[in-house]
């Protein structure tokens, strides 16, 4: 009896991972992760992200002056070269290259280990499941370690959504790097900042194209290193007025 309920045992486990071969065929997820001097913290990303729901992680390398492209080979990536600077350009390149080798969903991360990749699976079943377009991974609904994001980026973040709720009544409590999203809906954006602005832009034109998105809560910790970003003066000014600025002009911007 013992030997029967192995055996049958055995069939279910084999049935279980023949259904998740089949479903990641039938709708192929790659990992985009730009990455900028990310040595310490890269290979802890791509190790992390739960290899059975992706059928390939990309790293691009974005101007990289220290070992991120070893780190992220050697942790089992795809690694690409984008020598513009700039986070848009990065995923520009990452994303053209997953839609040349089949990409159905793009999922987006940062390479400083802040995010949970262990968080994907929430990111992609309102897609798998209830046909959304786009998921935000949201910092602000989620659970963050204590001096995870500065104070200037939470209000950033605030008055961001508060400006896109009102002006094309979606609402996004974070402009989160962790997304997923559909290929066939980011085509139709027609996404082009190079630089700080990406996140938002692509929130603004799902809202102008009326995607069906939704948020979830995601975890959020201290990012290993300095921010490129938040973690200066100037990089928080930058920030600040480039997602404002792309903010009010897509208020004339037709997409």
């Amino acid at each position: 009896m013992d030997e029967i309920l192995q055996v049958d045992l055995c069939l279910r486990e084999e049935y279980s991972i023949r259904s998740s071969a089949t479903k990641n065929h039938r709708r192929r997820v790659s990992v985009v992760i730009p990455a900028f001097n990310e040595e310490t913290s890269i290979a802890s990303v791509v190790n992390a992200i739960p290899r059975v729901l992706v059928s390939e992680i990309i790293v691009v390398n974005n101007g990289s002056t220290d070992r991120t492209v070893e780190a992220a080979a050697t942790a089992g990536a795809t690694v690409l070269t984008e020598p513009r600077k700039g986070y848009g350009h990065a995923c520009l390149k990452g994303i053209a290259f997953a839609v040349n080798t089949g990409a159905d969903v793009l999922v987006f991360l940062d390479g400083d280990f802040s995010d949970y990749p262990e968080d994907l699976p929430d990111l992609l079943r309102p897609i798998e499941e209830e046909g959304f377009d786009m998921v935000i991974g949201s910092r602000m609904i989620g659970k963050r370690e204590p001096g995870a994001m500065l104070p200037q980026a939470i209000f950033g973040n605030w008055l961001a959504g508060v400006l896109i709720r009102l002006f094309w009544g979606y609402r996004f409590t974070d402009l989160g790097p962790f997304r997923a999203i559909r290929v066939d809906a980011l085509q139709r954006m027609k996404m082009s900042d190079p630089t700080y602005g990406w996140t938002v832009e692509m929130q603004i034109k799902a809202a102008k194209l009326k995607l069906k998105c939704t948020e979830v809560p995601v975890r959020y910790r201290k990012r290993i290193g300095a921010s490129k970003v938040t973690g200066t003066l100037s990089g928080t000014i930058n920030a600040s007025v480039k997602i404002l600025c792309t903010i009010f002009k897509y208020l004339f911007v037709k997409v």
